[in-house]
């Protein structure tokens, strides 16, 4: 019983602040003009949900953490051929592949990448795996009433719609894309699930010293006193826990404290046991370990690794510098270098935490 219990606890906490993390990436998303089709509590998967502001919300059956989907932010030079392309598909409503090619003299390999493009923006609608052919469709259009006042018209999926101006319709479907931003813009996307963990964090600190108040040991008596911090120095102690754990990490860098730093830390298994732990403590032992787990969290996506959000920016940095694209292809070898070094991490950090378990001994902070 007390494993289901590590198990439920830890899949709601990790759960709950992947999804406010992913929250910070949507809201940055919105607020530049971007376009995100899809925010999901959940991993990729089944979902059921609604559609606001051209975004579907939902739930998918996998709750360990949530996703946005921000469009656009595929690597690589961008398809030469989407202008056309897009025009052909609005003209058509509904079009396989082929037809597409032919519409704009393109080859079948061309058409398709361009298609698959402009289904990463949103822009229109892949095929379903009802369909037989590769078969794509015009997204569906709802204008506000504002819009319809202004002549915008609504269009079901698939509808056939006239497009007077290729270049007008392309333009308008780019500049809600994550690539169309300057880089500083683009840079705050990255950040903002960081900055919103790591926000949660500190005024979980606020209410567990302020608030709530804390448990204290006067070393002069022994005597165990109830004390509360105003809110400054509540927050000047959630910095300083911030600038700790930022130490921590870092340390991973230092093959002299690699090591040290390593065996000082948990995986997925040991946040588990920390958490029904936690939660038996009540509501003071939540509170506090919500908060580390938040910074933690917020701190190692931060790791110049792809495909983490520092990885990511990394890369964003190289691009400006350097004023050259990084390929899929090399951002897979990247992304995939950054999984195998993940992996021997949790498979040496899992085995600590097994062995702690069986052991009885303590977790490392």
């Amino acid at each position: 019983m007390d494993i289901v219990l590590m198990i439920i606890y830890a899949t709601l906490i990790l759960g709950f602040l992947v999804f406010i993390h992913e929250g910070g990436h949507y809201l940055a998303s919105r607020a530049f003009g971007v376009r995100v089709t899809e925010f999901m509590l959940g991993l990729p998967g089944p979902s059921i949900g609604f559609t606001k502001w051209g975004t579907k919300f939902g739930v998918t059956p996998f709750l360990l953490g949530g996703y946005a989907k921000v469009c656009g932010m595929e690597p690589g030079e961008m398809s030469p051929h989407l202008e056309p392309v897009l025009a052909a598909l609005y003209r058509r409503g509904t079009a396989n592949m082929e037809d597409i090619a032919a519409d704009c003299g393109i080859t079948d390999d061309e058409a398709y990448e361009a298609l698959d493009e402009l289904v990463e923006w949103g822009s229109i609608a892949g095929p379903t795996k009802q369909d037989k052919y590769n078969t794509y469709r015009a997204p569906v259009v709802k204008p506000s009433r504002k819009q319809l006042a202004a002549g915008i018209r609504p269009y079901e999926l698939g509808q056939a719609r006239p497009v007077a101006d290729a270049h007008a319709l392309f333009e308008s479907e780019y500049k809600q894309q994550y690539r169309s931003l300057p880089f500083w813009k683009r840079s705050v996307i990255l950040v903002a699930g960081v900055a919103v963990n790591l926000l949660f964090a500190i005024l979980l600190f606020v209410v567990l010293y302020s608030i709530i108040g804390v448990d204290v040991v006067r070393q002069s008596t022994g005597e165990i006193v109830h004390v509360t911090l105003n809110p400054l120095q509540a927050i000047q102690g959630g910095f300083a826990y911030i600038g700790m754990v930022i130490q921590m990490v870092a340390s991973l860098f230092n093959p002299a404290t690699a090591s040290e730093t390593v065996s000082n830390s948990a995986s997925v298994i040991g946040i588990a046991a920390m958490s029904k732990d936690a939660v038996d403590m009540g509501l003071t032992g939540i509170i506090s370990f919500v908060a580390m787990i938040s910074v933690s969290l917020g701190i190692m996506n931060l790791l110049p690794i792809p495909p983490l959000d520092g990885g990511r920016f990394v890369i964003e940095v190289f691009q400006k510098v350097s004023r050259k694209v990084v390929s899929m292809k090399a951002l897979n070898y990247l992304s995939a270098a950054g999984m195998i070094l993940f992996i021997g991490f949790f498979l040496v950090m899992a085995n600590q935490d097994i062995q702690r378990i069986i052991s009885g001994t303590g977790f490392g902070g």
